[in-house]
């Protein structure tokens, strides 16, 4: 069974969950064992770029994907605001105000750093234990709570017209969609995203990534294998711990291992370069927070 990670560059118009199932039928048909598919972060149909696929083993590092930061490139358009937030809503307001390019910019730091934002009400956030798109469909209001977020960086790429392009690093739970609008409406005016890129998620870049035909064609050929990276590409940013066959076994059946390492925090537990566990290193030893059956 495959375990390891393949990075779509995703269309616009599928969402994430077709994704997977696309994958799912590309495992088929290159006649690849029943496996375990996921993704870690979802992307709206209207949003393009990274989306990692995790298979097997990997999917039990999905949420650690999904705590991940991520890069994207966004268009904003000035004079309107739809109930979305984007493309796909209808306008609720309306603005004759186009900022230039030097006030969008003076704004930036504004928005940079540590920042309180109210998420869209067309969101998969749960209100009473509903989505709350499914309330604002119903034409009802959906009363939301601020959030922290953090955005790490903040440039501007072009800005001509009534449009500004602008890249964005930003921390877990971060919405591009509130994030055009708080921009929009600090500069006077309102706005909406018209075009969201996601260039990064966590570990992986676009130059990871394939197209959904190009998996499709590796498939037919049956060579997956050159698509699919290895589980601990996903944990690029954890130093390997290499351990003894011995050890191994003990970290495969959950036991804490006594021996002390002088950086603590967590390690990729390796034996003769495969997985094993991800541990936890402390005062009390090597502790696993999760286990890997390759």
């Amino acid at each position: 069974m495959l375990s390891g990670w393949i990075i779509l560059d995703k269309p616009v118009g599928i969402g994430s969950t077709p994704c997977v199932s696309a994958v799912k039928r590309a495992l088929r048909e290159a006649g690849e064992a029943k496996t375990k598919v996921g993704h870690g972060g979802t992307l709206d149909p209207l949003a393009s770029g990274v989306l990692p696929i995790a298979l097997g083993e990997a999917t039990k590092l999905a949420g650690r994907m999904l705590d991940a930061s991520k890069d994207y490139v966004f268009t904003v358009t000035f004079g309107a605001q739809t109930d979305t937030l984007d493309l796909e809503g209808a306008v609720i307001a309306t603005s004759i105000v186009r900022p230039t390019a030097e006030e969008v910019q003076a704004i930036l730091p504004r928005f940079t750093g540590p920042i309180e934002q109210m998420p869209p009400a067309f969101s998969a956030l749960k209100v009473d234990g509903e989505r709350a798109y499914d309330i604002a469909r119903r034409g009802e209001e959906v009363t939301l709570e601020l959030r922290n977020v953090t955005i790490h960086q903040l440039r501007l790429i072009e800005a001509t017209g009534d449009r500004a392009t602008l890249l964005a690093s930003v921390s877990k739970g971060t919405y591009i969609r509130s994030l055009a609008r708080d921009i929009a409406l600090a500069l006077g005016t309102v706005g909406h995203v018209t075009r969201l890129r996601r260039t990064r998620a966590g570990p992986f870049s676009l130059d990871q990534a394939i197209s959904l035909d190009k998996l499709t064609k590796l498939a037919k050929g049956r060579a997956l294998d050159g698509a699919v990276l290895p589980l601990s590409a996903g944990l690029d940013d954890i130093p390997a711990l290499p351990v003894t066959p011995e050890e191994a076994k003990l970290l495969r059946h959950g036991q804490t291992l006594t021996r002390t390492l002088a950086t603590p925090g967590l390690h990729l537990a390796t034996d003769a370069g495969r997985p094993v566990a991800l541990v936890e290193a402390g005062t009390d030893g090597l502790r696993v927070v999760r286990g890997f059956n390759i």
